[in-house]
């Protein structure tokens, strides 16, 4: 398990910043992504450097310096899974969730000027 700290409360989770990040066993790549805060909400993301290859998100200087990265391999990219129950499950490829895995602290960043869609089907996404 390991603890993360939005910079930035995500959007629609204000004002929670404190989440545990816990792999799905069996599933590489595969969080639950949980509020330390009692009742939290609780999300499901996917390590896109593992299962979306194709998927190569310009970040900002601003973004990185926001994050403080120093270099590429110190950032992994999360991004939020729907689970759809009568729709198929999507991914939000607009809006990922950047990790800076030496600080541990992270933030959901809007990909502003790029062609990247809110909700991508999961199964045509990881192709």
């Amino acid at each position: 398990m390991s603890a993360l700290r939005f910079l930035v409360p995500p959007p629609g989770l204000e004002p929670l910043v404190d989440f545990s990040l816990v792999e799905t066993d069996g599933a590489p790549g595969l969080y639950s992504l949980t509020s330390t805060a009692e009742g939290g909400p609780r999300l499901f993301v996917l390590d896109a450097g593992l299962h979306l290859r194709r998927y190569q998100p310009t970040i900002t200087d601003e973004q990185c310096e926001l994050l403080g990265l120093k270099a590429a391999e110190d950032a992994s990219v999360l991004v939020v899974i729907n689970p759809g129950e009568n729709e198929a499950t999507t991914v939000n490829l607009m809006a990922p969730i950047v990790l800076n895995r030496v600080t541990g602290g992270c933030a959901q960043i809007i990909l502003e000027g790029q062609d990247w869609p809110l909700k991508a089907e999961l199964a045509s996404a990881a192709r």
